[in-house]
């Protein structure tokens, strides 16, 4: 059986776009824009994996996948 970080990165590589992050959490891609700019627990805990290339904001998968392990937001 594989782990939650195994699955991920075998999916979207070491880091995460926006699209991917909301497949994966199953929501709209504007719609999770706009919940990651407010100041819940979700949001601090995935704004935490957020870094910036450029312009574009990338995710990192280990840390998203800590997230969903602990179910912690």
């Amino acid at each position: 059986m594989s782990t939650t970080l195994e699955f991920l990165q075998e999916s979207y590589g070491p880091l995460m776009s926006m699209e991917a992050l909301a497949k994966t959490f199953d929501r709209s891609r504007e719609g999770l824009r706009v919940c990651l700019s407010s100041q819940s627990d979700f949001s601090v805990a995935i704004n935490s994996a957020k870094k910036k290339c450029g312009r574009r904001v990338y995710f990192r998968t280990e840390v998203i996948a800590e997230i969903i392990d602990d179910g912690d937001f």
